[in-house]
């Protein structure tokens, strides 16, 4: 029932993710949401953030920031990243992800997306094609309508650990 919302994987934090091997399994595009996930809501881009695209590119990865914000707040967190990015994204519609891609020149196959919410982040990703990792939130300050979201996120979380449980006692 909950399926279309399950993260093909589930993790900590965006930093914890082990790119090397993705991009040995051949991925090559990373396309990031910003807030909560590289960094708290409404901060300007941290070192660790900066240091993790810095990271990825010297991998071999094309990066990409998608994010439902006004263009203003993603450029103010772009500024030392510089990297292509796409605001008012409209998530969980799956026009800016395909677009994201085209930015980076690659596809559903060899893309991942990564951000903190379900229901727009990782159920956009999914209708998209695209592997699709959830990490948990980086701060506790959230808008009034985002915590509201998280209540539901929840119930599809523990119908997501249930599945991946069974699945891990038959392997």
């Amino acid at each position: 029932m909950f399926q279309k919302f399950y993260p093909t994987e589930y993790v900590e934090s965006s930093y914890e993710i082990d790119y090397e091997k993705l991009y040995k399994v051949g991925y090559r595009g990373i396309i990031f949401d910003i807030d909560n996930t590289l960094v708290e809501h409404g901060a300007d881009a941290s070192e660790r953030a900066v240091s993790l695209i810095k990271r990825l590119k010297k991998i071999g990865f094309e990066v990409c920031l998608i994010s439902n914000n006004k263009e203003d707040r993603v450029k103010r967190f772009n500024q030392v990243i510089k990297i292509k990015y796409i605001f008012n994204a409209r998530k969980p519609s799956i026009k800016n992800y395909l677009k994201a891609m085209e930015y980076m020149n690659t596809d559903k196959s060899n893309t991942i997306f990564v951000g903190d919410q379900v229901f727009t982040d990782v159920y956009g990703a999914n209708r998209a094609g695209i592997t699709s990792y959830l990490v948990k939130p980086i701060g506790k300050k959230e808008e009034i309508q985002i915590v509201i979201k998280r209540q539901l996120e929840r119930i599809v979380l523990i119908f997501y650990r249930r599945k991946k449980a069974k699945q891990k006692k038959r392997s």
